[in-house]
């Protein structure tokens, strides 16, 4: 008997209370708080009520503001009228299950029915399907915890105990007045006749909630939908993002500097840089080159580093990948000629051997010669990886979201070119000059997917 009671008791913590207790706390997977300077949330719980729910309408469209009311299914469907009007005066309706009882106390698959059930009377009173959940008294299962109703939960940051009459308007209305700030989300009921609650408490709640609207419109503060101030709190994240990443930029470029000048590295075109190098003895693994020659370790290259500061800004302008695509090639085509100039001109390269750099893609880079190694495993593939993601991460139009598409592709490998084919497709003394034509910027889409990740590659290494 004590290991059946155990077990019970193991079960429903995994079910009820663990996700529960998870979601108040700690506020995962639900919606409870809300950001910005003079917006907070107005929601209600239990309607329709046929008395008091047209009552708060009246009072919200005399001070202009905008609730979400959380439907209980049973009394929408006693009242079609009320839902319409709530709708039809641009207000935002959420499911609060059929009849209002814990979800603690019902099977997932009870669940489902009721958010289903609700669904449909609210559908064919609106033409909307709702998209918002507040399960009843704000407690959750495991299956609610784990998404798969397809509802956001959106529950509350301050409450206040109107759902009882001996509260009293002056108390309630002191409560708040406390939390009337923004980005409060309300819980409010505007009827009482579930179990718990006094019929008659709504008609406090409306005598408090005027004060309170009457001081938010002094304060300069409006109620507006969760929808909305969702939407409000996805800009401002984004917004805190795009300063952290301006300051990762900053520290990024910083350290591109440092790099250059502790590894002496040259610029190609000075006046408008996109490719630096040095000169450098090759420590890889022996390759053998195309060209049927072989790299071997001591050898010297050039080594290959793209600038940081151009990437970041072309990734910036760019409004996808492909526009970002066409610029990297126009760039690198840019220089290249440059560089094999200075190979051929300059006696201190005349032992180099080839261009040598690492990045992140599997094609994109053969059409300017270069021939793509895999990189040996060990330590250094290791750190350039996390290296060239971060990279990437930063100055990929995508961001975050480029490094979850195809893994496969977020490898580092070796962009090795003889210096034979670099003098003999670019060199200008050589009168093989390779020109830019219309036809080169037309490359295989996947092709063009691909060159993003090669040029968010600093290290072609560093």
């Amino acid at each position: 008997m004590q290991t059946l009671l155990l077990w019970l008791f193991y079960i429903s913590s995994f079910y009820a209370f663990i996700p529960g207790l998870i979601t108040r706390i700690f506020g995962f997977r639900v919606f409870r708080r809300g950001t910005g300077n003079h917006e907070f949330a107005l929601t209600f719980d239990d309607g329709p009520d046929p008395v008091y729910t047209p009552m708060l309408l009246d009072l919200l469209k005399q001070y202009e503001m905008k609730a979400t009311f959380f439907l209980v299914g049973s009394h929408a469907e006693k009242y079609p009228d009320v839902v319409r009007r709530i709708y039809a005066e641009g207000h935002l309706i959420g499911i609060h299950n059929y009849i209002h009882k814990s979800n603690w106390l019902m099977r997932p698959k009870t669940v489902r029915m009721q958010l289903k059930r609700t669904d449909d009377i609210i559908y064919e009173m609106t033409g909307e399907h709702p998209t918002y959940y507040r399960p009843p008294w704000g407690i959750v299962n495991l299956f609610d915890f784990a998404k798969n109703s397809g509802y956001r939960i959106v529950l509350w940051s301050s409450m206040f105990g109107d759902w009882r009459t001996k509260t009293g308007s002056d108390k309630l209305a002191m409560r708040m007045l406390r939390k009337l700030k923004a980005g409060e989300v309300m819980l409010l009921h505007d009827c009482g006749n579930t179990m718990g609650a006094n019929p008659e408490a709504p008609a406090q709640m409306l005598i408090a909630l005027e004060q309170v609207l009457e001081e938010a419109k002094r304060k300069n503060l409006r109620s507006i939908r969760i929808d909305d101030m969702i939407k409000q709190e996805r800009k401002s994240k984004n917004a805190q993002v795009s300063i952290v990443k301006r300051i990762v930029v900053s520290l990024w470029l910083l350290w591109e500097k440092a790099f250059h000048l502790m590894f002496r590295l040259e610029t190609v075109s000075p006046k408008d840089p996109m490719l630096h190098f040095r000169a450098r003895a090759y420590q890889g693994k022996a390759v053998i080159l195309e060209d049927g020659s072989r790299l071997e370790k001591g050898d010297q290259v050039l080594e290959l580093h793209f600038d940081n500061k151009k990437l970041f800004h072309i990734g910036s302008r760019s409004r996808s990948e492909m526009q970002l695509a066409i610029q990297m090639i126009r760039a690198v085509q840019k220089d290249l000629p440059t560089l094999a100039n200075m190979v051929l001109e300059r006696p201190e390269y005349v032992d180099v051997k080839g261009l040598y750099g690492v990045t992140m893609i599997s094609r994109g880079p053969e059409q300017f010669g270069f021939q793509v190694q895999d990189l040996p495993s060990g330590w250094f593939a290791s750190s350039t990886r996390i290296y060239l993601k971060v990279l990437l991460s930063v100055i990929h139009p995508k961001g975050q979201s480029r490094l979850k598409q195809g893994s496969q592709l977020l490898e580092p490998k070796m962009l090795i070119m003889p210096v034979d084919v670099l003098i003999e497709r670019y060199a200008e003394k050589h009168n093989r000059h390779y020109r830019v034509t219309e036809s080169d910027n037309v490359v295989e889409e996947h092709e063009l997917t691909d060159l993003p990740i090669s040029s968010a590659s600093q290290g072609l290494s560093s």
